[in-house]
């Protein structure tokens, strides 16, 4: 467990900016006049994908990814420089928001500064060139932390983005990236002021392939020695079947009961139903009553609920990583914004004080959770995720006798020993008769 983990961080909710297809102008500026809305939603952290100028060398596509990273130091002037970073910043702030921003601490791009600088700071490939530990990543070259000098500019490099107001880091493939460096520069960061540390965790098996192949690959509790927040990506392959139509939830709510027993006790869990690098949940589920219920369950997961851009208004076309492709607000979804507004207010409170929770599924795409808080009260979930139709046995499901307020809809809920299965999802504080 880190020692610096900030348990607050349970009760709060992470939005990602791509800044580039955030807003039209494709600048820090522009994104800045959207926080006031993010903060209306309920968001807590502000995660900016990278900042920095991108690599032309080896560039995949017409603009680059900016996980390509040609200088760790600067911000990229399309996104309006420095200064922009700094109004960003204290726009932020001033709404109560704390920003986090990526570090590719990995690699860089090809022609990056530290390319060009220190060489020998990189793995050699085959033909003795600048190497990779992933051939499909043909837009970067990686770092090898046993060179001398690496680590202490990296530390450098975290301080600056601090002393400059930045709350925290999400960390690029951090599984890669040996976990005694992270410690390292966690050490240094709360130094200066108590930070974030958001981990890209990677799935479980691309640890083991890449331990097979020879390279270090940490697991997500050795990442927790260092970082605050863990992606759930060791369960994704679970949700990733499920909505494929190959597997059932129960594969991933087996996964979030063992991470309760299997992570350090203070561990927390990123919980994302999307990003940057997945499909839109949208589009894996387009049908709303049925996405309701997955962004409700996901609300109350226990851990940090974190959510992508757009991911609020039920789009279903993830932008682009290598090109111009803005968030197409004609199609945004108003009364799906009305409802993860409300849910994400109405459940956040419950992440923030859960003390216990468990989850089945009770038939098949139907889930019930238990939840219980600090103040002693009890929660009782029911989540139709496939959107079925018909009578479900309550009693069965653990929900016959309970009754109370639904936190959702605010309607009374009286459950029998059977009944119709709701569209909607459904979140009770319960009595029980």
């Amino acid at each position: 467990m880190s020692r610096w983990t900030d348990q607050n961080l349970r009760g709060q909710s992470i939005y990602q900016i791509f800044p580039r297809n955030h807003m039209e102008a494709g600048t820090l500026d522009a994104s800045a006049d959207d926080l006031p809305r993010i903060r209306r939603l309920g968001f807590d952290i502000v995660y900016l994908t990278p900042l920095h100028p991108i690599g032309v060398a080896a560039r995949k596509g017409p603009l680059g990814s900016p996980y390509a990273i040609r200088d760790y130091r600067a911000i990229d002037p399309a996104l309006g420089g420095e200064p922009a970073l700094s109004r960003f910043l204290e726009r932020a702030h001033g709404l109560g928001l704390r920003v986090i921003i990526d570090v590719v601490f990995n690699h860089t791009s090809p022609d990056s500064v530290l390319a060009a600088t220190h060489p020998d700071w990189f793995i050699q490939g085959p033909d003795g060139k600048l190497g990779r530990k992933v051939d499909d990543w043909s837009d970067v070259v990686d770092l090898d932390y046993s060179k001398p000098g690496l680590r202490a500019y990296l530390v450098e490099t975290i301080e600056r983005w601090l002393r400059l107001g930045v709350d925290g880091f999400r960390c690029d493939v951090a599984s890669l990236v040996p976990v005694d460096f992270w410690v390292e520069a966690r050490r240094a960061a709360e130094a200066i002021k108590p930070t974030i540390w958001l981990a890209e965790s990677v799935h479980k098996e691309f640890v083991t392939e890449m331990r097979s192949r020879g390279h270090y690959a940490a697991c997500d509790p050795e990442l927790h020695e260092a970082f605050d927040l863990t992606y759930d990506y060791d369960g994704r392959e679970y949700l990733d079947r499920y909505f494929a139509g190959r597997g059932s939830v129960s594969n991933y709510l087996r996964q979030v009961d063992l991470q309760n027993c299997l992570y350090p006790a203070h561990a927390i869990k990123a919980r994302c139903l999307e990003n940057h690098d997945q499909r839109r949940v949208a589009e894996l589920v387009p049908h709303r009553d049925r996405l309701r219920n997955w962004t409700a369950l996901a609300m109350i997961l226990p851990g940090t609920f974190f959510a992508y851009m757009g991911q609020e208004w039920a789009l279903d076309h993830k932008p682009d990583l290598f090109s111009r492709d803005v968030l197409d607000r004609s199609h945004i979804d108003a009364g799906f914004e009305a409802f993860f507004a409300m849910a994400h207010a109405g459940l956040k409170p419950l992440r923030a004080s859960m003390t216990s929770f468990g989850a089945r599924e009770v038939a098949a795409g139907v889930v019930t959770t238990e939840i219980g808080c600090a103040d002693g009260r009890c929660y009782a979930g029911l989540f139709n995720l496939d959107g079925r139709r018909g009578l479900i046995d309550l009693r069965a499901a653990g929900l016959s006798g309970m009754h109370g307020i639904d936190l959702l809809s605010g309607n009374p809920v009286a459950w029998a020993d059977s009944g119709e299965l709701c569209p909607e999802p459904v979140v009770v504080a319960i009595d029980r008769e």
